[in-house]
């Protein structure tokens, strides 16, 4: 099993829904981080990405040289760019840190976000998009000149001249609970990524991915994204849970969960679904706990 740190490129701090003992943003704390990561011999970090973080790709690439062997899982966002550019861009980085470079492909659940980034799709066309996204990638990255004209994206002689150092290229992750996203894990990707949901939820997803994948004579891997709390005691962690979200009003978790109801995204309507933004029902299964979820989007944890 691989295990995952996460970077906390929108900052950091103790508690959530206040800034009280908040971190900004620094390289030199992002370093620190990734070089603890790094030499407790984590398999990689997760960069979020979205307009309330620092750019996943920048951050990457300057944390790669003072890293030794950390894999970075960074965002691509089909649709705000270039198959083409995204793949060399790709392949640069992977050849920079010698094969540490891990891709995830995020669709975008954000309507507001998505205008602001250039984007008009809907959910279906956005995952239109991405298939034809990750064919032009993939192709471009095992070393072709790639001709495509699909419903969304043309390019001609698409190629990129520096190959990666993973072959065929570095492996996508992804993570999506819509039907389409359940099909385009199987179609395209090589890891399926789930969240914590209740344990009978998440083996629907992974059975569902698993057998769409099978017909398509692939084998596709899985990962889940968790918040981990570890005290001695589990009454000791619970105490903890509770105090993270203590500084959080009640007008505060209304107004984010009226934010998030703005989203297209499946997962994000399961996350709101889970606990309808109550304090009472944070208990989704034995030793899991939806708190996170008050006031942060799935698209941002």
């Amino acid at each position: 099993m691989d295990v995952f740190w996460f970077l906390p490129t929108h900052g950091d701090g103790h508690f959530l829904g206040t800034a009280q003992g908040a971190r900004p943003v620094t390289l030199n704390y992002l370093k620190q981080v990734a070089q603890a990561a790094d030499s407790l011999g984590y398999h990689g970090v997760l960069i979020p990405t979205g307009r309330s973080c620092e750019d996943s790709w920048v951050i990457a690439s300057a944390l790669v040289p003072l890293t030794e062997r950390l894999r970075y899982l960074v965002a691509i966002r089909p649709g705000i760019i270039s198959p083409t550019v995204s793949a060399r861009m790709a392949a640069t980085l992977d050849r920079l840190s010698n094969g540490r470079l891990l891709i995830n492909v995020v669709t975008g659940g954000d309507p507001d976000e998505n205008r602001g980034d250039g984007s008009f799709l809907s959910h279906s066309e956005r995952y239109e998009v991405t298939d034809e996204f990750l064919q032009i990638w993939r192709r471009v990255l095992q070393g072709e000149a790639v001709d495509f004209e699909g419903k969304h994206l043309h390019v001609q002689n698409a190629k990129a001249l520096y190959p990666p150092v993973q072959k065929p290229y570095p492996p996508l992750y992804f993570g999506g609970s819509s039907e389409a996203a359940h099909e385009l894990a199987a179609d395209q990707v090589d890891v399926y990524l789930t969240w914590g949901e209740p344990p009978a939820a998440v083996a629907q997803k992974l059975a569902d991915v698993r057998e769409r994948a099978a017909r398509k004579g692939r084998t596709v891997k899985f990962g889940i994204r968790l918040h981990v709390i570890v005290r001695e005691t589990e009454d000791e962690a619970w105490k903890a849970a509770d105090k993270l979200i203590e500084h959080i009003s009640d007008d505060t978790i209304a107004a984010a969960q009226q934010s998030f109801s703005r989203f297209d995204s499946e997962g994000q309507r399961r996350m709101a679904a889970l606990h309808g933004g109550r304090r009472d029902q944070l208990q989704i299964a034995p030793n899991l706990w939806a708190g996170v979820g008050l006031v942060l989007s799935l698209i941002h944890i």
